[in-house]
C-alpha cells in the first residue's frame, strides 16, 4: 500500500470519528458546563425570580439571542457561545445572565451543527 493511500485511510479514519462524536448536550451538561466557562454569574432560572422580587437583581435585556460560531467539538460550540454571554452582559452594564434555553441547530447535509442561546442579562447586587 502506498504511502499516500495510507494517509488517506487515516485521514478518513479521523474524519469519519469527528462526526461520530456527540453532536449536542443534554440540558444536565449544558447547566453544569456553561457557568464554568463564563466570567458572568450565571443564575438559575428559579432563583432569578426570586432575585427580582426581593430587588437584589433587575433585568436589562430579557431574550437574547445568540449564534454562536461553529466550533470544533461539542464543548468549544458551548465556549465560544460563553464569550458571546459574556460579550453581551457587559455591553448591557450587567454582571449576570439567566440561561432561558439553547438548542443546537443543522446547519448543513453533514450534520454540523450550530449552537443557539437564548438568555437574559441581568444587574445583581
Amino acid at each position: 500500500m502506498k504511502a499516500a493511500t495510507k494517509y488517506l485511510l487515516v485521514f478518513a479514519g479521523f474524519v469519519s470519528i469527528l462526526y461520530s462524536c456527540a453532536m449536542s448536550m443534554s440540558p444536565v451538561k449544558v447547566n453544569n458546563t456553561l457557568p464554568n466557562l463564563t466570567e458572568s454569574n450565571f443564575i438559575p432560572q428559579t432563583v432569578a425570580v426570586k432575585l427580582i422580587e426581593t430587588n437584589k437583581c433587575t433585568y436589562l435585556v430579557e431574550g437574547r439571542n445568540y449564534t454562536a460560531p461553529i466550533g470544533l467539538t461539542v464543548k468549544g460550540d458551548l465556549k465560544n457561545g460563553a464569550l458571546g454571554i459574556d460579550e453581551w452582559v457587559q455591553l448591557d452594564g450587567g454582571n449576570s445572565y439567566v440561561l432561558r434555553n439553547f438548542k443546537w441547530i443543522t446547519v448543513d447535509g453533514d450534520g454540523s451543527t450550530q449552537l443557539h442561546l437564548e438568555f437574559d442579562t441581568m444587574l445583581c447586587e
